[in-house]
């Protein structure tokens, strides 16, 4: 089983994430990711839109069980991350945990 955690941070590293809320909802509308991740607490008005978008899209949106502090420890960054996009997953197998 893949995990997220480790699938996120190596994406990061080796493949194009777009990080922030404002990006990542502006690349799903145009649907130039392949997927959406937003934390446990990212605000109500951003997981709505995502999840609209997304679903217009056909983008799979995942809600990770941490909170955006944490998403960004995750992401190796010193801020918190309430939403990011993965636009090309580099060496991480993070695409199989939506494949259906």
């Amino acid at each position: 089983m893949v995990n997220l955690d480790q699938a996120i941070a190596i994406a990061v590293k080796t493949g194009k994430v777009l990080f922030g809320a404002n990006s990542t909802i502006k690349n799903v509308m145009t649907g130039k990711v392949r997927l959406a991740i937003i934390s446990s607490n990212c605000p109500e008005r951003i997981r709505l839109d995502l999840e609209k978008y997304c679903r217009l899209s056909g983008i799979p949106l995942i809600v990770s069980p941490r909170n955006n502090v944490e998403l960004g420890r995750v992401c190796g960054k010193p801020f918190a991350i309430s939403a990011l996009a993965i636009r090309d997953p580099g060496d991480s197998d993070i695409l199989k945990l939506v494949r259906r």
